[in-house]
């Protein structure tokens, strides 16, 4: 089994397309109402193993002030607007769908941000910071900006995305660092970094793809009948991690050194979009199926974009 979930966590870039086909075809072909009720067994799949690797120690580390607050402020002070401008642009007629953009752009850093930084010979401790700072300030910062940025467009439950926040983000985060701490004083932190922490984003893997299936299939009869939609939502995307990679990159190659400027490129860049789609999920359950429509597909965008990006690093920086 673990070596089936490592395939399709390494190639999640094919194994997301084909979750969202599968979702389609059965969506399409039989009645799957009754798959909402996997919804949250789902999201916490998603989460929780997320959050047993999750070193939050790390956060008050110092040494790295002027990098992660240049980090902070793209994250929170420039690409929230960027998301939210590019939806209007593209979304004019669909706020669901700019919703949906704005949720990407509004929870930074995941574990993708440390394995791309660690392939890229990037600052590793400084890349788990602000996996943790992002991760705690965009869940915290989601409702405001939700309500400030759409909420004349959107009805927009801040009480209830705040309830639910702490529901699928903060209690698996307690309860990860609670299972860490266990692991690690049962076999000891060396066998719990080279064996046991690697099994738990495989897990998460899973249900990300399993949210994804889960979310095409009860968006099928919509998707069939209106195939182009894909490509219209692809191309906003397209777009929007064009200018955050441009941006992040002028900024960490001229302003920090190599292994500072890589980390601060995938810091910003790579979003956190399995939380994004926890939260788009519970909080507009199939109501919501647009916003889930664009966070999916953005998984196809930023992870080959991240694989391409790494070809160049060299010549970059």
């Amino acid at each position: 089994m673990w070596k089936i979930l490592g395939f399709l966590q390494k190639h999640l870039i094919y194994s997301i397309p084909a979750s969202m086909i599968a979702g389609v075809m059965t969506g399409y072909f039989f009645e799957v109402s009754f798959l909402r009720v996997m919804i949250l067994p789902l999201t916490f799949l998603m989460i929780y193993p997320m959050m047993v690797n999750l070193q939050i120690r790390k956060i008050f580390s110092g040494g790295d002030a002027k990098l992660q607050l240049a980090t902070f402020l793209i994250n929170f002070g420039v690409i929230p607007f960027l998301a939210y401008g590019t939806g209007l642009i593209f979304f004019t007629h669909e706020p669901k769908m700019a919703l949906g953009l704005l949720m990407i752009g509004l929870i930074p850093a995941s574990g993708m941000t440390i394995s791309w930084t660690g392939f890229g010979k990037g600052n590793l401790d400084a890349a788990i910071k602000m996996t943790v700072i992002g991760l705690v300030s965009g869940a915290l910062l989601t409702p405001l900006y939700a309500e400030w940025l759409m909420g004349a467009v959107i009805d927009i439950p801040m009480t209830e995305i705040f309830q639910r926040i702490l529901l699928i983000v903060f209690l698996p985060m307690l309860a990860g660092f609670l299972t860490q701490r266990y692991l690690i004083s049962n076999y000891g932190r060396e066998k719990f970094r080279s064996g046991i922490s690697k099994k738990f984003p495989l897990l998460s893997s899973l249900g990300v793809l399993g949210v994804v299936f889960v979310a095409m299939a009860l968006r099928a009869g919509v998707i069939i009948a209106e195939p182009l939609m894909l490509l219209y939502i692809l191309l906003p995307l397209l777009v929007f991690y064009g200018i955050i990679f441009s941006i992040s990159t002028l900024i960490g190659k001229h302003f920090f050194p190599k292994a500072d400027g890589i980390a601060l490129v995938y810091g910003s860049v790579l979003r956190n979009l399995s939380v994004a789609l926890a939260v788009a999920l519970a909080v507009f359950g199939p109501e919501g199926a647009d916003i889930v429509l664009v966070i999916s597909l953005a998984y196809i965008i930023q992870v080959q974009a991240a694989a391409w990006y790494m070809r160049f690093l060299g010549r970059i920086f």
